[in-house]
């Protein structure tokens, strides 16, 4: 079945109709408030089986939340348009989103660093939450100097952190550790180098040698990369890609090479079942992680129901629901619209829209537990995590999959790194640069 949905993804990722079919908007209803949301999505390009699945899973979910009676009431409405995860694009984007009948975006998610980056200071002038979903800026975390970006629920820091943890419990420990050379492989962008900070000082504290490779966007071209892998002959290989041609690439050079795919470990960017299907054999045993797991959850399946069912969902072809792209997706669309809820019951609003500073307060007000999540129908699907007025990343976790050439297995349960403590200290440390940079006065939390 994932099979034939690759196929059917491959030839309709680009068709007009797709995209055409998500920009029609829900009928108001007479007399409901509604809120408005941005789609900013990336259907088109290199990068388009990623976008089609995260931002289809917003929009059913949307579309879910209206059909079951709104927030207390208040109907959803959104406007998509087109970045191509392009940078540039995506600040046209923002612009073109920010109002809608008068009303103005709450939140923005551009699904990629490169455009967190080229928004994020419109943030706090603009009174919209960047709601970083496991990427951008990483010391966005910090809420003292960033109280309008959210990295929840983990970002690039904690997960090549969890990376390079996993790797130590593969080879006996972090005395192990010393001595072993690791390539970072990354696609030449502000994405491909965030985690850079990070496992540069990791990987020196461990007495490892790290070697960095970066390859052009978008990214298909791959040989010189993987004859310099040939030649340092690493133990491991962290691969930072983006697009599924380009993911997909790095597994057949690394079986043209011979280098174990068993010692390769994907960003949560290319550890989706479209990643690894075109690769075919060479992705056999690959690693992954993830910050949504795959799988038809209740809430999956409910929307498939209600959705689907009704002819009013987003996907060309359903057999994509509960897939690892279209899974993240829903998860940031509830992380929105338990905000929402928070935002109406913090500002006495019950029933009404809010404001943008309404809505960063239920975003930061955000508590996740098990219980929750499960009560949503997604329990196990993510890691349960609070947000705080410090703390704007929550989680810090992830599990580690391995693709058996049909399907991502889970070995591990959500994984925190070695030591948050080390990770939260690097991350007050860059934001505190940039608030002195900056002259920046850094917020005063309780």
């Amino acid at each position: 079945m994932l099979t034939k949905m690759l196929k059917r993804v491959a030839s309709t990722l680009t068709v007009v109709v797709a995209v055409f079919s998500s920009l029609a908007l829900p009928q108001k209803v007479f007399g409901a408030e509604t809120q408005y949301f941005p789609v900013a999505s990336s259907r088109v390009g290199p990068y388009s089986a990623m976008g089609t699945g995260y931002y289809g899973a917003q929009i059913d979910y949307m579309n879910y939340v209206n059909m079951t009676g709104g927030v207390n009431g208040v109907m959803l409405t959104w406007q998509e348009c087109e970045t191509e995860y392009n940078a540039v694009k995506t600040v046209e984007c923002y612009q073109r989103l920010l109002e809608k009948d008068g009303q103005r975006i709450v939140v923005f998610d551009t699904l990629g660093t490169p455009g967190a980056y080229a928004v994020i200071n419109r943030m706090a002038k603009d009174n919209v939450v960047l709601a970083q979903y496991g990427y951008g800026r990483t010391d966005g975390a910090d809420g003292r100097v960033w109280p309008w970006v959210f990295n929840a629920a983990s970002h690039y820091w904690s997960q090549i952190a969890v990376k390079l943890k996993f790797m130590a419990e593969i080879e006996g420990g972090i005395d192990k550790m010393k001595g072993k050379k690791i390539v970072h492989l990354h696609i030449d962008s502000a994405y491909g180098r965030e985690p850079l900070p990070a496992m540069r000082k990791i990987t020196s504290d461990w007495g490892m040698k790290l070697v960095e490779i970066s390859i052009p966007p978008p990214g298909l071209e791959q040989q010189s990369q993987w004859l310099q892998i040939r030649r340092e002959n690493p133990d491991w290989v962290t691969f930072w890609g983006a697009g599924s041609g380009m993911n997909s690439t790095a597994m057949t050079n690394a079986a043209r090479i011979n280098f174990p795919r068993d010692r390769m470990m994907y960003v949560t960017f290319g550890a989706a079942e479209e990643d690894m299907y075109p690769a075919g054999d060479a992705a056999i045993g690959t690693y992954a992680v993830a910050n949504a797991l795959p799988g038809e959850y209740p809430l999956v399946k409910d929307i498939k129901d209600k959705v689907y069912g009704s002819g009013k969902g987003n996907l060309a072809d359903p057999n994509r629901i509960g897939s690892v792209y279209w899974n993240r997706g829903l998860g940031a669309a509830v992380m929105w619209i338990e905000a929402l809820k928070n935002a109406q019951k913090m500002h006495n609003k019950v029933g009404k829209a809010v404001t943008g500073a309404e809505f960063r307060d239920g975003y930061e007000a955000l508590n996740m537990t098990e219980a929750r999540l499960t009560e949503l129908g997604v329990g196990g699907m993510l890691a349960p995590f609070a947000i705080s007025c410090a703390n704007h990343e929550g989680a810090g976790k992830f599990a580690v999959m391995q693709w058996d050439g049909k399907k991502f297995n889970q070995v591990t349960g959500w994984e925190a790194p070695l030591d948050p403590k080390f990770i939260r200290g690097l991350v007050e440390d860059s934001a505190a640069k940039f608030a002195k940079e900056n002259n920046i006065t850094p917020k005063k939390c309780g």
